[in-house]
């Protein structure tokens, strides 16, 4: 899938070890509404797939990694700027 100016990444991750981690996405700003209400605790998401990896509180893992839960469900990315305009 190709991703365009306004359109943000199938999957995207926050974490600088996922190979899923872009940056340059993350730096203009993506919001992520699931089953239609915005989150801000997103720490994962796939479109294709219908999944977001969500924090739970402020938890660690032995490796200093946020605890996360997956839950499935409709993900609908956006840019944040791209919000404003409209």
């Amino acid at each position: 899938m190709t991703m365009t100016a306004d359109t943000p990444p199938d999957r995207l991750a926050t974490n600088p070890d996922s190979p899923h981690y872009d940056e340059a996405v993350l730096a203009r700003g993506v919001g992520v509404r699931f089953k239609g209400i915005d989150k801000n605790n997103v720490d994962e998401y796939c479109v294709s797939e219908g999944w977001v990896r969500l924090a739970v509180g402020k938890t660690l893992d032995r490796k200093g990694n946020p605890v996360t839960v997956k839950l499935q469900g409709e993900v609908e990315p956006y840019f944040r700027d791209a919000d404003a305009d409209a």
